[in-house]
């Protein structure tokens, strides 16, 4: 049933309206809306809005502004907009009520229109040249002093601290147990291994990690105790191994993961296996490891210190950008000076046998770091991996030594005949 209009029959209306409205024909009491006592209060404020009627001349204007209870001290009291003591109401000012604005209806586009009027005028030049939000430094306030990036690229005081470290946790076992240098070797063949390992992951191959460190482990140690030949035969039983263990996975993929399986056989045990023939040397097996660690470490950092004061040409700046020609030639003066000094004073060489000693091992560690700045390059990544602080991986200390090691043998054993 529909309700009675409340505004259509022949009640008074407007001012005219008895206190209390009659009651409508509700079908149950209990639910009409005129069961409650109501009040004057009642009709304090609108129940609903209210339809639009005609005023009378002498009809007094409601103030759109006041609410219930107005009065002074309150809200909507004297001193809002159009009452007593109060400004006149714009007649063109809307009073439909407004729909409250959400964070989503707000478009950014209409931001800049609030500052249209400024927007053309040119920002006031500062005389001292500073940038907006940059305080002014005093006597009191000195300058902010920022620290310059490095050149290198690196944190030095790490990469220093690090070296440091690996260079004494290489040396004291090398002079004071030897022995204990063979359990060095090893862990670091196979961290790695693994660093090599989880970084051709990168291109899509998945070559097994456990046959190949445990292959390394084994072509270092037979290196050790049996000499050249029994390092070849590592090797193979490295790859054999890596061989056996993959077929298990299944075919898909088989060439792939087996060839980045024998590049890190080849390229971190195999390698690392010559540093093992020189410690094994007798007698001077220390001093062999040790004027070839120092000639690599000089050709590092003469080519660091070259580089970043004079390197202007590029050497490969497809493969390593911050190699230059200048940085080059200050390895291989660093490492011949060195070298010839060293070599000659510890294992009795003639000086110039030394140089030429230096310039190939210089040459070959630049070689073996460019080899794996090619290889990362492939890869898509920076370091190895960030196991050292200021070095990235272990590999990334390593490169430069594996290819450093082989020819240090060969020249060794030409230059210093191994006795017994």
């Amino acid at each position: 049933m529909s309700h009675l209009d409340p505004y259509g029959g022949a009640e008074p209306r407007g001012w005219d309206r008895p206190e209390r409205p009659p009651a409508l024909p509700w079908p149950e009491r209990d639910v009409e809306p005129w069961s409650r006592q109501a009040g004057p209060e009642l009709y304090a404020g609108p129940q609903a809005p209210p339809r639009p009627h005609a005023h009378r001349p002498d009809e007094p204007v409601a103030d759109p502004y006041a609410l219930p209870g107005d009065g002074p001290g309150r809200p909507g009291g004297p001193g809002r907009p159009g009452g007593p003591g109060r400004p006149p109401l714009d007649d063109d000012a809307p009073t439909a009520p407004l729909a409250p604005v959400r964070d989503d209806d707000v478009s950014t586009s209409q931001i800049p229109v609030v500052r249209a009027e400024v927007a053309d005028e040119p920002e006031p030049q500062r005389p001292s040249g500073r940038q907006r939000g940059r305080r002014r430094a005093s006597a009191e306030r000195p300058p902010t002093q920022q620290r310059a990036p490095s050149r290198a690229g690196r944190n030095l005081p790490a990469a220093i601290g690090v070296g440091v470290a690996l260079g004494a946790l290489i040396l004291v076992p090398l002079f004071f147990y030897l022995q204990a240098f063979l359990v060095v070797l090893a862990a670091a063949v196979g961290v790695g291994i693994w660093e090599m390992a989880r970084a051709v992951r990168r291109s899509g191959a998945h070559p097994p990690v456990v046959p190949l460190i445990a292959g390394g482990v084994l072509t270092v140690g037979l290196a050790w105790f049996a000499g050249p030949d029994a390092l070849s035969l590592g090797l193979l039983v490295t790859v054999l191994g890596t061989m056996i263990w993959r077929l298990g996975d299944g075919p898909a993929g088989f060439q792939r993961d087996l060839t980045a399986a024998t590049l890190i056989a080849v390229y971190v045990p195999f390698l690392a296996g010559f540093a093992a023939l020189l410690a094994a040397a007798p007698d001077d097996g220390h001093l062999r490891v040790l004027v070839t660690l120092v000639a690599v470490v000089l050709s590092d950092t003469g080519g660091y210190a070259a580089g970043v004061s004079f390197g202007k040409h590029p050497m490969a700046p497809s493969i390593s950008p911050k190699k230059s020609w200048e940085g080059f030639a200050g390895s291989v003066a660093a490492a011949a000076a060195g070298s010839a000094l060293l070599i000659w004073l510890l294992l009795d060489v003639a000086p110039w046998w030394g140089a030429v000693f230096g310039i190939a091992v210089s040459g070959a560690a630049v070689l073996g770091d460019l080899a794996e700045s090619m290889i990362k390059r492939d890869l898509g990544v920076k370091d190895m991996s960030n196991l050292l602080p200021g070095h990235g991986g272990l590999m990334d200390r390593l490169d430069s030594i594996l290819f450093a090691v082989p020819t240090a043998y060969l020249l060794l054993a030409v230059f210093v005949p191994v006795v017994g």
